[in-house]
């Protein structure tokens, strides 16, 4: 069963790649992937408690941020 906590990170994971995608003029396939392959997704499970306070631009933000550091080139 999923809890309440795992249901939150869920949501704010699906919000964050949409915008990312829509930031970056992606699809939100291809944005999953990007973010899958240079470490964002799992930079936002490991910092959830304080990427989710900040605004949704802060958090696009650094995830690219963290793509860029880890290789993932965008425009």
């Amino acid at each position: 069963m999923i809890t309440k906590h795992q249901t939150n990170i869920i949501n704010y994971l699906v919000v964050c790649i949409n915008d990312f995608a829509k930031r970056f003029a992606m699809d939100t396939k291809e944005a999953y992937k990007f973010l899958s392959k240079y470490g964002g997704i799992e930079f936002l499970m490991q910092h959830y408690e304080i990427e989710h306070t900040l605004s949704l631009e802060e958090a696009i933000e650094d995830l690219a941020l963290i793509c860029q550091k880890n290789g993932g080139k965008l425009q």
